[in-house]
């Protein structure tokens, strides 16, 4: 954990929970790396999640379909846990295994210092939730993975999201079905990932219990709804899986494209932090003290 807490302080899961419980969407999103994580929490973001896209292209220049292990997962939230204060939720695909591994993921992340984590029902290997070719299992198969998770957390605030991609493989329905079922046995948070449609969306968050998660990946297959027609439909956390990832990448390609042409880029400073403010963010002034 940040060693600006005192032992005293709340734990990471017991401030998002205690967040869960006061009104208002939770605005959301999910760093790539620790810079990244730290530039939003110093720019107001109360929660950000680590996901498995991200983790795969910028630590291994890979895409998202399962080739991120579990080991490689707990020491990116332990690196970014490290040098934080807000929640942090982490991606937990499928467990990575079975039951016994879905233990072990949950005893990685919450010693690792996450709040929560997220556990799908996709099959091995998984995929992203916008890409195709997607597979769920049994949702039996799901629910104990589940039940396994739930039983195995040591700090009873840290937060289980249940997702699904069933809407993309058995339909609405099956996707919604699936969702209440897992809020019936305990999970904290339902997240029905790519719905296809504003009135999709309104669906799932009328027909299933409890808060929901709702994802906004630009150029996935779900619209683009604003956090306030979210909160208005019930949901209780929005969080972008990818925008700072995409960002970087194009204002990157912008300077390569300005070195190859000019031999410099400080024509680009206005879309660029300046070296103080990096320094800021890094937290230099506390280590020269």
């Amino acid at each position: 954990m940040n060693d600006a807490l005192s032992s005293s302080s709340p734990s990471p899961a017991r401030r998002l929970r205690e967040r869960l419980e006061q009104p208002g969407i939770i605005r959301s999103f999910a760093p790539h790396d620790v810079f990244t994580a730290r530039v939003l929490e110093q720019a107001g973001i109360e929660l950000l999640f680590l996901g498995g896209f991200g983790v795969s292209a910028s630590m291994l220049g890979l895409p998202d379909v399962g080739l991120t292990t579990l080991t490689e997962m707990a020491e990116a939230v332990r690196r970014m846990t490290s040098r934080l204060t807000v929640p942090l939720i982490a991606d937990g695909d499928n467990g990575h295994g079975e039951l016994q591994n879905v233990a072990r993921t949950v005893r990685e992340f919450e010693q690792a210092g996450a709040a929560g984590m997220l556990l799908e029902d996709q099959v091995s290997p998984k995929r992203c939730g916008h890409f195709s070719g997607k597979q769920v299992v049994p949702v039996e198969q799901w629910l104990d993975k589940l039940k396994r998770a739930l039983d195995t957390r040591r700090n009873p605030d840290f937060v289980l999201i249940a997702r699904t991609d069933a809407r993309a493989v058995e339909g609405l329905d099956a996707a919604i079905e699936r969702a209440g079922r897992a809020a019936d046995i305990g999970a904290d948070l339902c997240f029905v990932e790519a719905p296809r449609s504003s009135d999709e969306l309104r669906q799932i968050a009328r027909a299933v219990p409890g808060p929901q998660l709702a994802n906004m990946l630009p150029g996935g297959v779900t619209p683009i709804c604003s956090a306030d027609d979210l909160q208005e439909m019930g949901f209780r956390i929005v969080v972008d899986p990818v925008a700072t990832l995409l960002a970087t990448g194009f204002v990157i390609r912008q300077l390569a494209g300005a070195m190859r042409q000019t031999g410099r880029v400080d024509q680009l400073r206005d879309s660029m932090l300046s070296f103080d403010e990096v320094k800021q963010v890094l937290g230099l002034a506390e280590f020269l003290e």
